[in-house]
């Protein structure tokens, strides 16, 4: 389950008490700024959707923008969409950009016929079956030139049918199979102050029910999570970035380098396949290697991320009760 258990949050209390308030802050609430529902109704001035406090409308602006899969005019967006709103500065009933249907496929490769893949997204997530449409074919090939068994994927899209279709690559494919990885040496001394970039992922997998709290959840995704204090295994490697190991529960800080937002989020999942690759992310002009974390959907919006863009640069503060 990818959100805050009360296991998390007694241990996030126990650490405050025994070391002092600063080494467990609270969680930043991020709900204002951005909003997830089932589309009810789009119109050219107005989009309504279904979430958790009911319906709730947003007004647009001149600069308000639209994605499904590609740039789209708001009418484009139907009835039973899951989308994503990140609010305006200016408030909550106004829509800065409205995401529909938007969908990842981050993994290793494990079958491949004719347009369409089977992806292992590890740490015993349901495999996801991909299709790669002819339109979207030669973006992704230049990015990703070996779709075979063993190589990994990483690919933004849209949800179609139960499958993703890939619209553009996310990532640079290595040129070796995931079995092939060269081993990175193991870190002695880690930093508690992290350079790197974020990704994100979807814990509800397109489904934005309000009865799913997955799909509103607040937090990340961590490469290296302490074994001892997770349920299930972390098929993690050794990451490009030198990372401590978590547990689920820890709460760290999270900066957008690009936009300067930042957060304190709370692990809340395993991000084993973000240890699997060392890239770089084009935006902003970013210069750190290696992936710190994967943050929710929700959560990488409200911080300033496009999700077609697939990351963001980030810094990432880890407290000293958490080192």
């Amino acid at each position: 389950m990818s959100v805050m258990t009360d296991k998390h949050r007694d241990r996030a209390r126990f650490t405050a008490a025994l070391l002092g308030p600063d080494t467990a802050p609270e969680p930043t609430p991020l709900g204002g700024r951005v909003a997830r529902g089932v589309v009810v109704d789009a119109t050219s001035y107005m989009l309504c959707l279904a979430t958790p406090a009911g319906e709730e409308r947003f007004l647009y602006e001149r600069v308000t923008s639209f994605w499904r899969g590609g740039e789209v005019r708001p009418t484009e967006l139907r009835p039973g969409d899951d989308a994503v709103v990140r609010c305006s500065h200016d408030g909550r009933l106004v829509a800065e950009r409205v995401w529909a249907q938007a969908a990842r496929a981050t993994g290793v490769i494990t079958d491949h016929h004719d347009d369409t893949l089977e992806i292992d997204t590890g740490h015993g997530r349901p495999r996801l079956t991909v299709v790669i449409p002819y339109r979207a074919s030669g973006r992704i090939s230049v990015r990703h030139p070996r779709l075979e068994p063993g190589y990994l994927f990483d690919a933004v899209g849209v949800w179609r049918d139960g499958a993703v279709w890939a619209v553009r690559p996310a990532t640079t494919q290595p040129p070796y199979p995931l079995a092939a990885t060269p081993r990175r040496p193991p870190t002695g001394e880690f930093s508690a102050t992290l350079n790197g970039i974020a990704t994100w992922y979807d814990p509800a997998w397109g489904r934005a029910s309000h009865l799913d709290p997955r799909a509103h959840a607040t937090g990340l995704a961590y490469p290296a999570i302490d074994r001892a204090g997770h349920t299930r295994d972390c098929d993690r490697r050794t990451s490009c970035v030198p990372l401590p190991l978590l547990s689920t529960g820890a709460v760290v800080g999270l900066r957008n380098d690009c936009t300067r937002e930042a957060a304190a989020l709370p692990v809340i999942d395993c991000a084993a396949a973000d240890s699997w690759v060392c890239d770089l992310c084009p935006t902003c002009g970013g210069q750190g290697a290696g992936r710190l974390a994967s943050l929710t959907m929700t959560s990488f919006v409200a911080l300033g991320g496009r999700l077609e863009d697939g990351c963001f640069n980030a810094t990432v503060t880890v407290h000293d009760g958490e080192v």
